[in-house]
């Protein structure tokens, strides 16, 4: 498999719509979806989306933990996430900052809903129905938003827009 790197906004992989993965697919999945992992790591993400890489299929990577992007996120296991799918969401919202390795430099805030229960399947092909909730749940928010051509900018304020180093001031984050 070649080497995987981030594209970036205005490549139009990006605004597309991802399709489905197949059984077979899915059954070939593990060696993208390491190097997806791998990715992620490398750029200190909580999340990755495999659009993001130039592939446009449905499948993405949540694994929140604590790092110099998010001090302060919850820790969970790296979760391979194929073909999911947003099931229920909460009427409560919450406003928050996010940032994405497709646009760098630059967060933003923006509405999510606060909890949500999905359907995904797994890398051996298992489906699985879960709730998440606070920024586990905006990661997976955010995720799936990528696999529907939508990034974090078409949600957010044109006021709430912040370079990353302002953004680093505002939390009190040392650089």
């Amino acid at each position: 498999m070649p080497a995987l790197d981030i594209i970036q906004l205005g490549n139009p992989i990006l605004r597309a719509q991802a399709v489905t993965l197949t059984s077979v697919q899915i059954e070939q999945s593990a060696p993208f979806l390491g190097s997806l992992k791998d990715i992620m790591s490398k750029y200190q993400g909580v999340g990755i989306a495999a659009p993001q890489v130039g592939q446009s299929v449905r499948a993405f990577i949540v694994a929140s933990r604590p790092n110099a992007r998010y001090p302060h996120a919850p820790l969970m296991e790296p979760t391979a996430m194929l073909n999911p799918e947003l099931l229920w969401q909460s009427d409560e919202m919450e406003q928050d900052w996010e940032g994405c390795l497709s646009i760098p430099g630059i967060r933003a805030k923006v509405n999510r809903h606060k909890r949500i229960q999905v359907r995904y399947q797994t890398e051996s092909g298992q489906v699985i129905e879960t709730e998440f909730d606070g920024f586990i749940a905006r990661i997976f928010q955010h995720e799936l938003d990528h696999l529907n051509g939508i990034v974090f900018l078409d949600r957010a304020g044109k006021h709430d827009v912040v370079t990353e180093n302002e953004y680093q001031k505002l939390m009190g984050i040392s650089q």
